[in-house]
């Protein structure tokens, strides 16, 4: 990294446009398998208005900041226990820090942050600096109520990633799925570490397959609400729902990239092949053709290939589709039963789920090497794997404690692996959201 020019502090307000500190640095390659996670410090927020409010508010949301940067897998936090300063004391700003003391517990980085809380208006400001430069690389204040303390706290945990990854991680997505806590099997949305789950569908029925647009404005999905497999489609901005039914099923919804559109399967015209149709109901086209049956499409970044399952050769397997011409090919040959494909948000790799000695697993498949390899093994059952928005992490449904799915989210690697919320019943079907997504705001 070269050195920041000029110390920038921006103010910015919560629902108004992030202003940037503009430096230009040598980012850490995060795709790398053998990176050492990195040492960060967060100490505790000072208070910077004498209220009790403002000191719990400090208190809590460092530990909030602390855990958000942990969940991203490429951070290791220093125990506070280890500090020998303290920044709640000595001062937050550039001119307060000893990076030496900071150096000598061994961080690469430090957050400093400080809280006022004034007649129920948040002000918070944080700043990342550098140990090793003596740099700070960010900073920004930002206000708000005290409902959007959290989520102030995620927009700056998005700046730390940025300016040390390139990217601004996965803070502000959200995670969908399937819950039968009450006996039924509804969709539930979380935000991307497990908090703030909220039930979305409430019908008392059999919901399945969730999958968000693209821009993270809308969410589909296969519900037998009526007593056939129909698609929903809602607005999350005003939870406005509509009905796609055709005759027969309607099931494994997908969103193409950058367009209100989405393949799903169907079985109109017999066979269960795959259709493109728009986001308000209408049939575009049909895109599979074969005597079998081709299920759960997932499309490339640039939406010109989409991934799927069919049985055309007599047993699951993924293939892939070139959507400008059609031409087909089938990618898994290893074993007799391959599901569950999902693209890669970032580059050419498919998760997918492989049945191996009756036990299911999560495998990685290379598109252009087709090099493939197993992420999970001896683990109990593992499916249903879909990608953070930044490519860096993989969310999935496992049986390995106790032979209930529940969902767990692990490094892109297949490491790390952890359980993502703690809910009755089974959890099941998870899919990340883009980057940014409405539910929840």
């Amino acid at each position: 990294m070269r050195a920041v020019t000029k110390y920038m502090f921006a103010a910015v307000f919560l629902l108004m446009p992030v202003s940037a500190c503009f430096a230009q640095y040598d980012y850490i390659k995060i795709s790398n398998p053998f990176l050492h996670k990195i040492p960060i410090a967060v100490p505790m927020f000072k208070p910077l208005s004498e209220s009790q409010v403002a000191r719990e508010t400090a208190d809590r949301y460092a530990v909030v900041m602390s855990d958000a940067l942990e969940f991203t897998r490429y951070f290791t936090l220093i125990d506070r226990d280890a500090f020998i300063d303290r920044p709640r004391q000595t001062g937050i700003t550039l001119h307060d820090i000893n990076f030496k003391n900071w150096r000598d517990i061994g961080a690469e980085y430090l957050v400093t942050g400080g809280v006022s809380v004034v007649k129920g208006v948040v002000e918070m400001e944080f700043r990342l600096f550098d140990v090793f430069k003596g740099q700070m690389l960010a900073g920004k204040r930002y206000r708000g109520q005290m409902k959007d303390r959290r989520r102030i706290v995620l927009r700056f945990c998005g700046e730390i990633m940025e300016k040390i990854t390139g990217n601004r991680g996965c803070f502000q997505s959200k995670i969908a799925f399937v819950s039968s806590g009450d006996g039924n099997k509804e969709i539930y949305i979380c935000d991307f570490d497990g908090h703030n789950p909220v039930r979305i569908t409430k019908n008392k029925s059999i919901n399945l397959s969730p999958a968000w647009s693209s821009d993270g404005r809308a969410l589909a999905w296969t519900s037998y609400k009526l007593g056939r497999p129909d698609l929903y489609i809602m607005n999350l901005l005003d939870r406005r729902v509509t009905r796609f039914s055709m005759k027969g099923v309607n099931i494994s919804p997908a969103w193409v990239p950058g367009k209100f559109m989405l393949a799903a399967t169907l079985s109109f015209e017999g066979d269960q092949e795959i259709y493109l149709i728009t986001g308000s109901g209408k049939v575009v086209r049909r895109l599979t053709w074969s005597w079998g049956i081709d299920v759960s499409p997932s499309f490339s970044p640039d939406g010109k290939r989409m991934a799927f399952v069919s049985n055309r050769s007599g047993t699951p397997q993924i293939y892939l589709m070139y959507l400008d011409t059609g031409r087909t090919e089938r990618l898994t040959f290893d074993g007799r039963y391959n599901t569950n494909p999902s693209w890669n948000p970032v580059d050419d790799r498919i998760a997918y789920c492989a049945m191996e000695n009756g036990v299911f697993n999560i495998k990685v498949i290379d598109v252009a090497t087709r090099k493939t390899v197993s992420l999970t093994a001896g683990q109990g059952d593992n499916e249903s794997p879909c990608w953070s928005p930044d490519g860096s992490l993989i969310v999935f449904s496992s049986t390995r404690d106790g032979g209930v799915p529940r969902i767990y989210v692990m490094s892109a690697v297949g490491t790390d692996a952890k359980r993502l919320l703690v809910l009755p019943g089974e959890q099941t079907s998870p899919r990340w959201s883009p980057a940014v997504a409405v539910a929840g705001r």
